[in-house]
């Protein structure tokens, strides 16, 4: 109850059978495009007999990379160089658009060090698959909201609003 109004509030997981496991074993995606550790979120509200309904997904970067883990407390990140990423990128978001419709890419890895050339090769997929129905935001997290500045997402909110006015 917000301001006296009741509604119902539902929060739904549902975890991808496909590619699911432990962080730093599995990555990247597979030949069929399945993200490792894809999860769909849906936030349900009702209020007097309507409903509203948002889905997020989330999933590891969808083209062919590695991160074996090793002694150290953060693996550095190897993108494979042997295949074709092309393929299962667009198998991805072609499943992607076909369940959910347009979609927004919210990449928040660093921007530099070790996961630059993750950062880099994606944006560079999405540019190269020239899809209107896929548009790509690198918000590099760490830097902009390190020491607890929270107040720093507004940086990303401005820069998702339009779509997200749609």
């Amino acid at each position: 109850s917000i301001n006296g109004k009741c509604f119902d509030w539902l929060l739904v997981s549902r975890r991808s059978c496909f590619r699911a496991g432990v962080r730093y074993y599995v990555r990247g995606i597979d030949s069929e495009g399945h993200a490792a550790n894809f999860v769909e979120t849906e936030q349900i509200v009702h209020y007097k007999g309507s409903k509203a309904s948002f889905v997020q997904t989330r999933g590891s970067i969808p083209f062919f990379w590695s991160q074996r883990p090793n002694l150290k407390y953060k693996p550095k990140p190897q993108i494979s160089k042997s295949v074709n990423h092309m393929d299962g990128f667009q198998r991805h978001f072609d499943s992607q658009i076909i369940s959910y419709g347009k979609q927004m890419i919210v990449n928040l890895v660093n921007q530099k060090g070790s996961e630059l050339p993750l950062e880099q090769t994606f944006a560079k997929m999405v540019n190269s698959m020239a899809n209107g129905m896929v548009r790509y935001i690198a918000f590099d997290f760490h830097k902009e909201c390190s020491r607890m500045r929270w107040d720093r997402l507004q940086i990303l909110l401005d820069q998702l609003a339009e779509q997200q006015d749609e």
